[in-house]
């Protein structure tokens, strides 16, 4: 899937949880990251933030940044 897609996808994903907090939004996209996207995608976007995350809301980029730090 083209990085833009996984980010279009993740920041729709990002906005869903901003209501929560800048606390807890990106425990709940990491959360959501792991349970909803396959092992692939999850990757691919992990990837995609080492590689400057170009287009990632800040909320989703300190989920992903969760996300690559769970086993």
């Amino acid at each position: 899937m083209p990085p833009e897609k996984l980010v279009m996808m993740a920041n729709q994903i990002g906005a869903f949880f901003k209501a929560q907090g800048e606390a807890e939004a990106p425990a709940a996209i990491a959360d959501h990251l792991k349970k909803f996207w396959e092992p692939r995608m999850r990757a691919d976007i992990v990837a995609h933030l080492k590689a400057g995350g170009a287009g990632l809301e800040p909320l989703v980029c300190k989920g992903v940044q969760l996300l690559s730090a769970k086993p």
